[in-house]
């Protein structure tokens, strides 16, 4: 493999290393449907302490999937590109496969 390939699924790698938590994954769906949010919005909607919100918020917005805006003490994020909720689509459409073959495999 040269190095122009490597290079395209490393970044691609690590898009999805950042996507592959539960909470992450409830982050994208929640600015997806509901827009920009603060950190403690995101918060209470996690259940988690800020801290281990602003790291996940962190990890998105590493990989390039989130930006944030600063309004004075507090800060929002959004989605930077929308086509990664395409993605969601894709991964239920697997699960949904799954689900049937392994009903398949009962019958």
């Amino acid at each position: 493999m040269d190095a122009t390939t490597q290079a395209k699924y490393e970044a691609r790698a690590k898009i999805l290393k950042a996507m592959a938590h539960p909470a992450r994954l409830l982050i994208l769906d929640e600015l997806s449907k509901n827009g920009e949010r603060c950190v403690c919005e995101l918060t209470e909607m996690i259940g988690s302490d800020m801290s281990t919100v602003s790291r996940h918020l962190a990890q998105l917005k590493h990989a390039g999937l989130l930006e944030d805006e600063k309004r004075g003490q507090m800060v929002f994020y959004r989605l930077r590109v929308k086509c990664v909720m395409d993605f969601f689509d894709c991964i239920e459409s697997v699960i949904k496969c799954n689900l049937e073959s392994q009903r398949r495999l009962l019958a």
